[in-house]
Parts: C-alpha cells; structure tokens; sequence
C-alpha cells in the first residue's frame, strides 16, 4: 500500500551486502547482486553500504546506498507479484508535470530492480507529529498546491479507470476481511441489503464526480519534506478517477487526524486554488464548496471501508498485525461520515458492534 523511508544504520565495515538483508531465496540474491555489480561503477555505488531503508505493506522492498556525490535508492519489487513498470512510467509523468518524484536512474524491469534518486528521510508524517500549527499549515498547502499541479498536468487518459469494478472490489474488503475475519460476525440478509445499499450510494457518488489521475495514497505517509516539496512517493498504482479522492486521503489519513475545523479550512484553499488554476471541478463543484465537501466526506467513507478490510487482511494473510492498531481512526471516520447523511445511516448498525467486540486472533503465518 505504501512506504516510508526511515533513517539508515551503517553496515559493519567488510559486511558483503546481500549478506546483511533478507532474501526470499539464493537465486534472487545472486541475480541482486550481480545486477547490482553491473550498475555500480556507472554511480559510483558503494555495495558495502547498503541497508535498509523503509517499511512496506507490499512485496515491494526498499535499500539507500551510498554513491557518487550522495545515497541513492535501490526498490526489489519481486516478479510476479509487482511490476515496476508502472512505476517508471509514472516517474516520469510525475517528473514531466514539474512535480518531485524520484528519478528512475536505472531500471531491470524483467528482475525487478531499480536504482532511484534519494528524496531524503524526513516524512511528512513524522513532520506533522512533531510540527507545531504554522508548520503544519506550511506542510499541507504544500501538498495541496503539489495536489493541484498534479490533477492539472499529470495525464489521467493512459491510466487504467477507477471504474464501478475496483470500487465494489475494495469495497468488498470490509466484510471480508474485518467483519468476518477480524470480528467474527455474520451478517444478517437485512444486514447485506444494508450494505448494498451504502456501496451503491458511495459507488454512484465516485462514479459522478470529475476524473483526473488519482494517485490513491496522497497522505503523509507517502510524502516526503524534500526541495522542491513534498517529495512523492508510492504512486505505482494511480488510476483515472474521482477529483476528491487524494485529498480526502489527506485530510482523513491512516496514521493522523485533525480536527475537522482544519480539514474544512484546507479543502476550501484546495477548492479555490483548483478552481483558479483551471482543474476541471465540474459545474457543481465549482459552484458549491458544500457539495463537494460532501462528495469527499462520502468519498473518504468508501476509502476508509476499504483501508479497514486491507489492514485486517494485512493481519490475518500476511502476518503484519500492526496495521490493525489504527482500526479505531477509521471506525471513528465511518462513522462520523455514515452519522451526518441520511442515505449513509443505515452503516450505523453494521459499524456498532464492533466498537465493543474483542477481535479473533491472526492464525500464525507458516
């Protein structure tokens, strides 16, 4: 799902690289390093220098390297399960938009493997924690001017459509994973025509709004404190869809909340500034900042069920349990959002018992 880029420990002196990480086997060792040996005098690389550097909720694995003037960094993303060829290509849309992305300074998509510019080590997450209200202000109208300049400039045609499919995909997470998995509950058949009807409400609702290129991350976790800022990270899986998803994944993040006095004050600066620079709003959101505050509260709605189902299924399938710390954060969002609509209020008796039931256990990874 996302990336974080942590500060780095130095390797013991002498210590061969591959020797000091993980690997899923011997054979895709050997074929690192020897890409790695390949690519190492054209940077400047430093092998022994190589070591962790961030936490992932995909297969896909992150190392700085110390190199020629600076570190650089080097992404596995192991085949089949990721392809670092949307990767690339939005790399360079991003960087063509006038936005700050890692440069893509070598690329072995076949295996796997790239070696990537350095954005530094600061998030935005740890930033806003530690930040105090000015700061914080400064941070996020960064990241809605960046949010702007990329729904103007990054093309949205050639990305695959955030169509009716993927929402009722992700959708179906939530019952799946956290209902059934996390909570031990069986709905009822009242209890699935409920549900139905809020993924159809929350569905028509996406499908209606304006499409430009949505990253599906834009939160702090993804963005780093970087010149020009933010950096951006994570935007492999971007797709064409509805204008108010990035930023309701901004404001309403997994690992941070404001109050919604803030919230309301950033999105009317994000709505004036897309308005101003000619983002395509649509004639009802152009016209009325209450409709669409209501498009990205019932959009956030369907990104928060989602985030619930996939961080359980990162507990209960993957051995990541984590994640499943935050679950109160997006039971709070839900139902905030489920509380304040008319349509949405059936949700209500879904969410409730699960504020007070004891979750089962991950079973143990094998």
């Amino acid at each position: 799902m996302n990336h974080s880029f942590a500060a780095p420990a130095a390797l013991p002196a002498g210590t061969p690289p591959a020797a000091a990480l993980a690997w899923p086997d011997a054979q895709r060792r050997s074929a690192f390093e020897q890409w790695l040996a390949a690519i190492a005098p054209r940077h400047g690389l430093q092998p022994l220098t190589l070591r962790a550097a961030s936490a992932d909720a995909s297969f896909r694995r992150y190392f700085r390297i110390d190199a020629r003037g600076g570190s650089l960094i080097v992404m596995d993303a192991p085949p089949p399960q990721e392809d670092v060829r949307p990767f690339v290509q939005l790399a360079h849309a991003i960087r063509g938009a006038g936005l700050n992305a890692p440069p893509v300074l070598e690329c072995d998509a076949e295996r796997g493997f790239l070696l990537l510019g350095d954005l530094g080590c600061e998030l935005y997450l740890q930033a806003l924690r530690s930040a105090d209200a000015a700061r914080a202000d400064a941070l996020m109208r960064d990241a809605i001017t960046a949010l702007v300049q990329w729904q103007l400039k990054v093309p949205a045609a050639p990305l695959p459509p955030y169509d009716e499919a993927l929402l009722a995909r992700e959708l179906a997470l939530f019952p799946e994973w956290c209902v059934q998995r996390e909570f031990g509950l069986r709905w009822s058949e009242a209890d699935h025509a409920r549900w139905h009807g809020v993924c159809r409400a929350l569905i028509d609702s996406a499908l209606a709004q304006p499409a430009v290129a949505v990253h599906r991350d834009w939160m702090p976790r993804n963005l780093m404190v970087a010149t020009p800022n933010p950096g951006i990270l994570d935007f492999q899986d971007a797709v064409r869809g509805p204008l108010s998803y990035d930023l309701a994944s901004l404001l309403r993040d997994a690992f941070l909340s404001w109050d919604e006095e803030r919230e309301i004050d950033w999105a009317v600066r994000y709505w004036g500034q897309a308005k101003s620079a000619g983002v395509p709003l649509g004639e009802a959101f152009a016209a009325d900042f209450g409709e669409f505050w209501r498009a990205l509260e019932w959009m956030g709605l369907q990104r928060h069920l989602k985030v619930l189902g996939i961080f359980c299924r990162l507990k209960h399938r993957d051995g990541k349990p984590a994640y499943a710390a935050d679950l109160p954060r997006f039971f709070a969002y839900a139902s905030k959002v489920a509380a304040r609509y008319a349509p949405l209020r059936t949700l209500l008796p879904l969410l409730e018992p699960m504020s007070g039931l004891r979750p089962v256990e991950a079973f143990s990874m094998r």
